[in-house]
């Protein structure tokens, strides 16, 4: 029986995965968390998976404990997400130096990796669009920095047998996770939502998507040295959604007056990056400009359902007219 560690178990996308990856009962599931996590944020999983107590920035703490175990496979979902208040330091520990150790764990126990990237190392907009494998990395800001500096780790080690699949999705939606599409309701509920006169498409992914794909990689000895994309099959506009979750909460259009020049959001990002700040940077960037992205690869190779984003985000609404 394969024996699974999933990091990040306790997360937005780790439980949804672990969920899809226990569907199957020959798995047997570890799961990654801080030291002193709160139970019930893993709740569902206390009869059927063992818990491992390891913070990711500990990594003396992560080299040590995990040669203590077999595992066959490894999904290394955790990390720190980009846009909190961390140093970068903390930052550099949790997504580079633990990617590290863990990979080394893998090439060394013969163990498989399927490792969460973003593709964030694209940069927030792509070079070009759709962004594929071929298109120029950018370190943007230090998020970014870190999946990329990561992922060519992992590269690297593969040229020494390691066996892994990196899977890059875009932001991800769903229920229980408290960024952009929540934030966008948000704004969307209190009319402060700003779009651009230009058009804008994003690309977003379903969770249960993202889920299905480190799933099928536990379950399917396939894809060695391969990197994915991961997204709804097509990008929208981010004005159809913003209509819709207008129509959804308040039965009506959205005001026509919330649309402004794009002149004036590429003055925001410009003296967002005056001040330094890259979480602004990103929130000017990702409702101003295109960002999407090639998932032919994915669709051919994983066994995906082809969903539509905006006739899937009504979870998300009513999760967010829920929670108010």
């Amino acid at each position: 029986m394969p024996r699974v560690l999933i990091t990040g178990i306790s997360g937005f996308v780790g439980k949804e995965t672990a969920k899809e990856i226990l569907k199957n009962p020959e798995n047997q599931v570890v799961g990654l968390i801080r030291p002193n996590t709160n139970r019930e944020r893993v709740s569902e999983f206390l009869d059927n998976v063992e818990f491992l107590e390891i913070d990711l920035c500990d990594v003396n703490n992560l080299k040590k404990s995990i040669e203590n175990y077999s595992f066959d496979i490894v999904v290394h979902i955790g990390a720190l997400r980009g846009g909190r208040p961390d140093s970068k330091d903390k930052y550099y520990l949790a997504n580079v130096e633990a990617t590290q150790i863990i990979a080394n764990y893998c090439l060394n126990h013969k163990a498989r990796l399927i490792y969460c990237s973003s593709v964030g190392v694209f940069g927030a907009i792509p070079k070009e669009l759709p962004a594929k494998e071929s298109t120029p990395r950018q370190d943007d800001n230090y998020y970014h920095f870190t999946k990329n500096r990561s992922e060519a780790i992992i590269q690297d080690l593969n040229l020494q047998g390691l066996d892994s699949v990196i899977i890059r999705p875009a932001i991800t939606y769903g229920v229980g996770d408290y960024g952009f599409p929540y934030s966008l309701c948000k704004l969307v509920d209190k009319k402060m939502m700003l779009l651009s006169s230009d058009e804008v498409k994003i690309h977003l992914t379903n969770v249960h998507s993202l889920a299905v794909s480190f799933a099928y990689f536990v379950n399917n000895n396939v894809g060695r040295g391969k990197n994915y994309i991961i997204a709804d099959k097509e990008p929208i506009k981010l004005s159809d959604l913003v209509q819709y979750i207008s129509q959804k909460i308040h039965k009506s259009p959205y005001p026509q007056n919330r649309q402004i020049p794009a002149i004036f959001f590429a003055l925001g990002r410009k003296i967002a990056k005056l001040l330094n700040n890259e979480l602004f940077v990103s929130r000017f960037e990702l409702i101003s400009q295109s960002w999407y992205y090639n998932v032919d690869d994915a669709y051919e190779d994983i066994p995906l359902e082809e969903l539509e984003s905006i006739q899937n985000f009504d979870e998300v609404i009513d999760w967010y007219l829920g929670s108010k």
